[in-house]
């Protein structure tokens, strides 16, 4: 039994520490996104436009969704 316990508390470990980076993957990426590194750095127009159109893409999310919610209120 002791091999077995060893081995469910390993899988454990394992398994949160992958839980624990992927976590931290997805964070990195959701940042990397909104802040526009995947545009031109060189490029400041593309790299301003990029990062306002994505926050105000956001915002609009925001909003229809707000929208949506007070509608299916009746309110």
């Amino acid at each position: 039994m002791s091999r077995d316990d060893d081995r469910k508390t390993e899988s454990r470990r394992i398994i949160g520490r992958v839980d624990a980076e992927s976590e931290a993957s997805m964070t990195r990426r959701v940042q990397n996104h909104m802040t526009g590194r995947d545009a031109d750095e060189n490029d400041w127009a593309e790299l301003w436009g990029t990062r306002i159109g994505r926050w105000l893409g956001l915002a609009l999310l925001i909003y229809l969704l707000w929208w949506l919610i007070d509608f299916a209120a009746g309110g």
